[in-house]
């Protein structure tokens, strides 16, 4: 088995702490510049997606107080990515990243401005609300997997851990923000001026991203003409000029074989993924997670209304007296232990998780803990021990979703990086609905606290499953 890995795996490039300019062989540093504009676009720009997702899924809910609409609006806000991000990660492996980042933000603000106008003008309803999260999930689709894959075009590759670190803090520092932000503009602002927060941060944030400069090399990705057409099919040897096919190929031709090529990519994209032990792992660990463990999480409101309902809970700076205050010290518990695991990923994490073996490792761990703190959620004596295993689950989170992304960014080829996150993507993007289709049900069947013991310990083989390829290809040669 060895000798079959080592043989359909391609050589593993050297792993440098930083890249090294030729000319000089000195430290080359442009890529902090260029990571720090980056990081700081997404910054801006996920604090305002954040909360208009908040703002709008709370006018779903005072407006309709209907369990249908939710459902409905989780789908149209989550399934789409999936879907898209199928296509999404071929795209990432085959046009400018940088400029995949960029488009989704932009037509997500113009169809947000047209939603802000509506709300303004009194037009808006619901079906246009649904419209409009489809078009902001499947923007998503194609901006994740093409911001997962661009990381390594402009990172040299020991820094990644770090940088995937800094990025998870980035986003537990907005889910720590966003709530609180929004719960404060919706009382005192109308819902169509809060909505134009975020086409002013999208703005702001593909202004910094515009601003980088890609440094050429390999790892990008490069279009040509015959990216337009089907010319695989015309011989090396016919003398046949293939650009000249591609440019009297028709419209209709033109998109047959646009369709033909990403189908092509899913599959090689698939197959290169299986053929791999740890991105095999990465993948379907992180689906069994989002199956069994984020799923349960999102019924933590059912969980706090049933179990704690009139339990009060003095903390000496706050006294958690309504569902409100206890739903956002929930909220807040879990994203303070994602920003202390996210912190932990970047400093110690960086400098002591250097070989993917080990990263491998630390991910199956956490994945463990992520089970393990599900489970406690539902058997907690009381609403102050819950809370602490809240901020436990948090840092369990966070000390996997960091490895994760770099095993994924270092671990794959240049060229299919795209591909694997875009797998990973539509993986877990379905693995939440599905998780939901067979846990909320049973939470009207079976104790709520069951639910969250099931989804603990159903969590566990797939980090056991992580682990054991870690002793399984212990000491083979894999791609690093």
């Amino acid at each position: 088995m060895s000798h079959t890995l080592e043989s359909t795996m391609p050589e593993a490039p050297v792993t440098s702490e930083a890249s090294v300019t030729p000319e000089t062989g000195e430290e080359d540093t442009s890529w902090i510049r260029r990571i720090a504009l980056l990081l700081t676009g997404q910054a801006f720009s996920l604090l305002g997606s954040n909360i208009v997702q908040y703002a709008l899924w709370w006018w779903i809910v005072m407006q309709e107080k209907s369990g249908w609409s939710m459902l409905l609006a989780t789908l149209f806000g989550v399934v789409p990515q999936g879907v898209v991000s199928i296509f999404g990660g071929s795209m990432a492996d085959r046009y400018n990243r940088k400029k995949l980042i960029m488009f989704p933000d932009l037509i997500i603000a113009g169809v947000t401005v047209v939603l802000s106008v509506s709300f303004a003008m009194g037009w808006a309803n619901l079906t246009l609300l649904f419209v409009v999260l489809f078009i902001r999930s499947a923007g998503g689709g194609i901006q994740v997997p093409a911001l997962q894959a661009f990381i390594p075009e402009v990172t040299p590759s020991g820094k990644l851990l770090r940088v995937n670190s800094i990025y998870s803090i980035i986003n537990s520092a907005n889910m720590i923000a966003a709530p609180a932000l929004a719960a404060v503009l919706i009382n005192i602002a109308p819902l169509w001026s809060i909505l134009l927060i975020d086409v002013t941060t999208a703005i702001i944030g593909v202004g910094f991203v515009a601003l980088i400069r890609v440094p050429k090399n390999d790892k990008a990705p490069i279009a040509t003409d015959t990216d337009t057409a089907d010319v695989s099919s015309v011989p090396e040897a016919s003398g046949i000029d293939k650009t000249t096919v591609t440019q009297h190929t028709g419209p209709v031709s033109q998109v047959m074989a646009g369709v033909r090529r990403t189908f092509a990519d899913l599959k090689d994209g698939f197959v290169y993924t299986m053929k791999h032990p740890y991105l095999r792992g990465v993948i379907f660990g992180d689906a069994l997670t989002f199956i069994m463990s984020v799923a349960p999480m999102n019924l933590t409101l059912l969980l706090m209304t049933r179990e704690y309902e009139g339990i009060d809970l003095n903390l000496g700076f706050v006294n958690l007296t309504t569902a409100s205050d206890k739903l956002a010290a929930n909220e807040l518990g879990w994203s303070i232990g994602m920003l202390v695991g996210g912190a932990m990923m970047s400093s110690l994490g960086a400098r002591m998780l250097r070989s993917t073996r080990v990263q491998m490792r630390v991910a199956s761990l956490s994945v463990a803990l992520v089970g393990l703190t599900i489970l406690g959620l539902g058997i907690a004596p009381n609403l102050l021990v819950y809370l602490i295993i809240d901020v436990a689950s948090g840092i369990a989170t966070a000390t996997c979703v960091g490895p994760m992304r770099t095993i994924i960014q270092t671990e794959s080829d240049e060229k299919m990086v795209g591909r694997v996150f875009g797998l990973d993507t539509t993986m877990t993007t379905f693995g939440l609905p599905i998780g939901m289709l067979v846990f909320a049900p049973l939470a009207d069947i079976i104790p709520i606290s069951w639910v969250f013991v099931a989804g603990g310990l159903l969590t566990l083989p797939g980090a056991w499953y992580m682990f054991s390829l870690t002793r399984k290809y212990a000491g083979t040669t894999l791609q690093q």
